[in-house]
């Protein structure tokens, strides 16, 4: 089963924001707790960070190709 692209740009925010939750009550030092790499905080927080700078990223260098070739 292949996900749309819509159904996963909304999927993804609320798993990290489940994510998010999910150690804000789980961990007791959080978020002072969250500076080791082998926490589930660190990365908890670091997805949803990540996520979006991935697909700025990605749509910015799909332009520049889509640019570059019909230019």
């Amino acid at each position: 089963m292949i996900l749309s692209l819509p159904t996963v740009t909304v999927l993804i925010p609320l798993v990290s924001l489940a994510g998010l939750f999910y150690s804000a009550t789980v961990e007791e030092g959080f978020p002072e707790g969250c500076t080791s790499a082998s926490s589930l905080c660190f990365y908890s927080l670091l997805l949803p960070v990540t996520v979006p700078v991935y697909v700025f990223f990605h749509l910015w260098t799909w332009m520049g190709l889509k640019l570059f070739r019909h230019n």
